[in-house]
């Protein structure tokens, strides 16, 4: 993937790690490759939220891609791959495992409006942030909202355009919305090793 990368980019890089690194809360891999507009937000809409970022080695966030902790954390292990225009969220605790890949106009909420009263406005309710985890080797279509309190298993695949309101196992593959799972793939494998009788 950096085959085609300019010398320019890598120096853009480098600057750019370098001031993130700076940043009270974040912990950014020399190695990580920002694509345009490309950016970590510990504050947003005039608001400074804190929160914790650790983006380990060999991590591509392609255009576009935002990060905003929202005051939680983001954990981000190795060589994943985040698509154009996603969209990652810390509020309740985000994590995603090693090896991942995330399509593009992806987005993750690791929390959710409150909405039990009629009382008093929506924006004025408690957020729910139990935090979402994604385990390593996961791949997530494009399009995707996966949502709070979601844990998709080690090895799961997403289907494109798919809406993940509750746990997927681990090598689960699942799509739809709201995603449903549809088989195994370790299974599959395991099936098709079995000999016949």
């Amino acid at each position: 993937m950096n085959a085609h990368r300019t010398p320019w980019d890598a120096i853009r890089r480098r600057i750019y790690v370098a001031w993130l690194n700076r940043r009270r809360g974040v912990q950014v891999s020399p190695s990580v490759y920002f694509g345009r507009g490309a950016t970590i937000q510990t504050g947003s809409d005039g608001c400074a939220f804190g929160g914790r970022v650790a983006i380990a080695e060999s991590v591509t966030f392609s255009d576009g891609v935002i990060i905003a902790t929202y005051g939680g954390s983001v954990e981000i292990g190795a060589n994943v791959y985040v698509g154009p225009y996603c969209v990652l969220y810390g509020h309740g605790g985000l994590t995603i495992g090693r090896d991942t890949m995330i399509g593009a106009h992806t987005v993750i909420i690791p929390a959710n409006h409150g909405f039990a009263r009629v009382d008093i406005p929506i924006a004025a309710q408690p957020l729910t942030r139990e935090g979402i985890t994604i385990g390593e080797d996961v791949w997530i279509g494009s399009g995707c909202r996966v949502l709070d309190g979601v844990r998709i298993g080690r090895g799961a695949v997403i289907g494109a355009g798919s809406v993940v309101t509750q746990d997927i196992e681990a090598y689960g593959v699942a799509y739809g919305v709201p995603a449903r799972p549809v088989r195994n793939r370790a299974a599959a494998i395991m099936t098709a090793l079995l000999p016949d009788d």
